[in-house]
Order: C-alpha cells, then sequence, then structure tokens
C-alpha cells in the first residue's frame, strides 16, 4: 500500500485499474477492486499493516468495467462489506444486465472490431443505489457524489470539497498523461467530454484516476486545460 494523504492509500502491484482505500473511525472504505485475482492482493497488502478482512465496511463502485469490479464479488463474499453504486449500474453489477456497450453505427469499422464482446458480470448485490448529490457522510467526513456518465451511463466520481479532493474514476486516464478513457468502452463520449468540463469545475486540487497516477501539482489548472482542449473538434 501506498498513502497518498494521511487517511487515504492506493494498493501496489494491481494489474489493471486503481483501487483506493479510506481510513475513517468505523473502518475502511474502498474505491473500486480491480480485477477477479486483485481481492487477494488487497486484503495482504490489508494484513500487512494491521487491517483484517471485516475492517472494510464499504466498498464504492465508479462503474461497472471488469478492470474496476472484476473482484467485487469475490471481496464482497470475504469481507461482508456494503456496496455502493449508481443506481443506474446497479442491475450490471448484480449481473441482471450486460455492460452497457457503445452503438454498432458510431464505430468506424476497425472501432468495431475492437468492440467489446457481450459481457455479464458475475453478479454482486448492491446494498445501496446513488444518484448524484448524494452524501457519504460516513466516508471521509462526507463524500459527494458526482454523476460522470459517458464512460458507462451510470459513471460516479466522488468529491470531497474541504479536502478538494476528487476521485474521477475513468472520465480521464493518466496512465499516458492526460487522455479520454478508451473509446471503444465508452459508450457516449461526448457525454464523457461533458463529464469532463463538469469536474473541471470543482477546482480539486488532488485527483485520483481509474487509471495513472493521482495528480498533485496544480491539479486544477491541469484538469480545466485538459477540458478546454477536449472540448475542441478533434480534442483527445
Amino acid at each position: 500500500m501506498k498513502r497518498i494523504i494521511p487517511g487515504l492509500y492506493s494498493f501496489t502491484g494491481l494489474v489493471l485499474g486503481r483501487v483506493y482505500a479510506i481510513e475513517d473511525a468505523d473502518g475502511l472504505t474502498l474505491i473500486d477492486t480491480s480485477i477477479l485475482h486483485a481481492p487477494y492482493q488487497i486484503l495482504r497488502q490489508l494484513r500487512a499493516v494491521g487491517h483484517e478482512p471485516s475492517d472494510i465496511k464499504r466498498i464504492l463502485v465508479t462503474h461497472a468495467h471488469p478492470d474496476h469490479i472484476g473482484g467485487l464479488w469475490k471481496l464482497h463474499a470475504l469481507t461482508g462489506a456494503r456496496v455502493i453504486a449508481s443506481a443506474i449500474e446497479r442491475p450490471v453489477i448484480e449481473g441482471r444486465s450486460p455492460i452497457a456497450r457503445r452503438p454498432l453505427g458510431s464505430l468506424s469499422h476497425a472501432g468495431r472490431l475492437l468492440r467489446p464482446p457481450r459481457i455479464v458480470l458475475r453478479g454482486t448485490p448492491v446494498e445501496q443505489g446513488v444518484e448524484d448529490g448524494d452524501v457519504l457522510s460516513d466516508v471521509m467526513g462526507g463524500l459527494i457524489v458526482v454523476a460522470t456518465p459517458g464512460h458507462t451511463p451510470g459513471h460516479l466520481s466522488f468529491w470531497q470539497p474541504q479536502k478538494r479532493l476528487l476521485f474521477c474514476g475513468d472520465v480521464i486516464a493518466a496512465s499516458l498523461g492526460l487522455r479520454l478513457p478508451s473509446p471503444t468502452w465508452t459508450v457516449d463520449m461526448a457525454e464523457n467530454r461533458r463529464s469532463v468540463a463538469r469536474i473541471a469545475e470543482l477546482d480539486a486540487q488532488l485527483v485520483c484516476f481509474g487509471h495513472g497516477d493521482p495528480l498533485r501539482r496544480n491539479a486544477a489548472e491541469t484538469i480545466r486545460a485538459f477540458a478546454r482542449k477536449v472540448a475542441l473538434p478533434g480534442g483527445k
């Protein structure tokens, strides 16, 4: 585990997708779970710093893609943590609907070849469905749910205004500099661009991504500049 700021950590060595741990008075909250076998790495790293699986009280879901919740059902079974996710994504997380995909008509020939197959996730019960503006009062003194659709229809970000801390999932990827998410996995890129503009208005001091290292230096200015860039025709 690697400390980002006091009370906030990320897990190291995961193959794909970032997972964050928040320490609160009643235990831990995780944001996302990475791929299928990641729960074992997550629990091993937590045990190394003195935590037990039962210390995980909540798992927040940014969106229902396998690199973010492939390990959700397993981690839920091992910890009994409450799953909190978008009401829109709930049927997908619970295995009742396939993952939303970009319409074929919006893709080029090459894009159609790269379009992901029909995927139905192994279901995990969602104990709490949330919407834009809801406040998770037990997490970090009050974590605000921000609807940021586009990459998936019910994609969520989470905002802590006093700390100016933003968890933005896959609205922006940061693994090779800032960029938009994968076009073949993004249902509505125009909507995602609008979500970029929305989070740019938050004036975040620290931004934690679903892919890539957290952004600390000049975060607000950097996100605003990126939002202006992608708003231009052809901006990526």
